[in-house]
């Protein structure tokens, strides 16, 4: 039956004798699989080997229970689930039907997931079964199922057991959502980045050409699946070739060395190269079967870039992307790899450095990064003023990074225009941290800032005036829990008698951040 897919595919969609176009980038993933569907697929630390052929099938089984629930075209699915195989299913079944797919992490709380019911009005909330009690109270008003690998009576699990698989794939244009993916906004509010299958399918085929994706190559992923990262980077690369994954529930350096000699290409974010650095398991013959190491999501420093040749021989790629383009520019796979940069913009993607009034600034001058390509999202979700603020007259996206081109075209980011600190590789926006933190007995005000950090890229720092006795981390992150992901809160906090300000009685980041820059470098 899943031969035959594509050729039903094709014909239940005519005008005249011609089959219309299918942008829906399920169908450029089914024609890749199916051409060998006993191919190896997803290597499983718990559950062996998957083939292609039993992927597909579990993804039409759970695009046949979508379809039961009227889950159909441009409905919202939010999902809130650990990274297992069935996650992957549930992505691409939902991209089969042309649902929209919203991912988050799954270290939000439930008044965090809260927000994110209320703006995507989602037609389905699907989340861990262990979340149940916890997330009662707020998504009541909302269809919801539970997702995990063991199947219980209850579960979408349960019922794409007993589903039939359907095939058919839904008709998908250009410009038709495939994801809205929550970012960082200026006010603290989430905003939701809507990507199209256009979005998705150039950025895929543009990615795999240009880092030379063969046919052999095994990819090792480590990274989480409700991140650009993980899902459209990594993962989309694999599929459009039907490629092997290892595909680790987590990032785990003595797992991903065990696995590194079966594998050939590896991504990850800086935090994965220090800590496997920091293990004595790393050696070249342990990487010498990679072809290439990838690095993105938050800046890489040139002490890791050197530290990793030095020790393995290969030198990282680093590329540039966010949530609202995917990628933007890449270090060449073959040429010079030049630590501290971004290397060049893709095929097909123009980048410029602009000044405020969105005028080009010259070769090697510090300016806004501005981008404009078929890989730059359609917009924020129910926010088109923001969309409007964030665009310029000739389509070029502001992404709020400041850099530089040299005259060679390369791209260098030297700072953000905006306060967002990348820890770990997540997002962290400082002004929801700080309102949480200013409700807590004993704080008069605060300021949260990014610092350098040789494990995390950047860590969050909480700078706090307290009311009387200087407040401990551990105050201020029990202030916090059950408020605030995990990833979001203090790693250090700094107690002063007055947060620095200007004229205008704006606090100065800048200044804070240049006082305790060093604060992590002995650690």
């Amino acid at each position: 039956m899943l031969k035959d897919c594509l050729s039903t595919f094709s014909t239940r969609f005519q005008d005249g004798d011609k089959p219309l176009k299918n942008s829906n980038f399920y169908s450029s993933f089914f024609q890749a699989a199916q051409v060998d569907p006993t191919r190896p697929c997803l290597h499983l630390t718990q559950d062996g080997l998957w083939t292609y052929s039993r992927l597909l099938d579990r993804i039409q089984r759970t695009a046949a229970v979508l379809r039961q629930l009227d889950i159909d075209r441009g409905q919202r699915l939010l999902v809130q689930v650990d990274k297992t195989p069935e996650n992957l299913v549930l992505y691409l079944a939902c991209l089969q039907v042309g649902a929209v797919y919203v991912p988050i992490n799954t270290a939000y709380t439930a008044d965090e997931v809260a927000y994110f019911l209320q703006d995507a009005q989602p037609e389905l909330f699907v989340h861990r079964p262990e979340d149940s009690e916890r997330l009662a109270s707020v998504c009541s008003q909302v269809t919801t199922l539970t997702l995990d690998a063991g199947g219980g009576h209850g579960t979408l699990t349960y019922a794409v057991d007993a589903a039939a698989p359907d095939d058919l794939i839904c008709h998908r244009e250009d410009d038709d959502l495939a994801a809205i993916v929550y970012t960082s906004g200026t006010t603290g509010r989430s905003k939701g980045a809507m990507l199209t299958h256009a979005n998705l399918s150039t950025n895929a085929v543009s990615l795999r050409d240009y880092w030379g994706w063969q046919a052999d190559d095994v990819l090792l992923h480590a990274l989480p699946l409700f991140h650009v990262h993980g899902l459209f980077i990594a993962l989309h690369c694999a599929l459009l070739s039907a490629s092997e994954i290892y595909f680790l529930d987590r990032f785990d350096p003595g797992k991903v060395l065990q696995a590194m000699p079966a594998c050939s290409v590896m991504m990850g974010v800086p935090t994965f190269y220090t800590r496997l650095l920091d293990h004595p398991g790393l050696t070249r013959s342990v990487t010498d079967h990679i072809r290439v190491f990838i690095s993105g999501s938050a800046p890489l420093t040139e002490q890791t870039f050197t530290a990793w040749e030095e020790r393995t021989g290969h030198r990282i790629l680093e590329r540039y992307g966010m949530s609202e383009t995917i990628i933007n520019t890449s270090n060449p796979l073959q040429g010079e790899r030049m630590p501290g940069t971004v290397g060049f913009p893709l095929p097909g993607v123009e980048v410029r450095i602009a000044d405020e009034a969105g005028e080009v600034l010259a070769s090697g001058e510090v300016g806004g990064i501005e981008v404009r390509g078929p890989n730059v999202f359609k917009g924020y979700w129910r926010m088109p003023e923001k969309t409007l603020e964030e665009f310029r007259s000739d389509g070029f996206f502001i992404t709020g990074d400041l850099g530089t081109i040299d005259e060679h075209g390369r791209v260098s980011i030297v700072g953000r225009a905006k306060d967002l600190v990348i820890s770990g590789g997540y997002n962290v926006y400082p002004k929801e941290v700080e309102k949480l933190i200013d409700e807590i007995p004993g704080v008069s005000e605060s300021a949260v800032i990014g610092l350098p950090h040789a494990d995390f890229g950047e860590a969050v720092v909480a700078v706090v005036v307290p009311t009387g006795d200087p407040l401990s981390l551990q105050t201020i992150r029990d202030g916090l829990k059950e408020k605030l992901a995990s990833f979001k809160q203090p790693k250090w906090v700094i107690n002063v008698d007055v947060l620095p300000r200007n004229t205008m009685g704006k606090v100065q980041k800048n200044e804070l951040r240049q006082i305790y820059n060093d604060l992590f470098s002995g650690q």
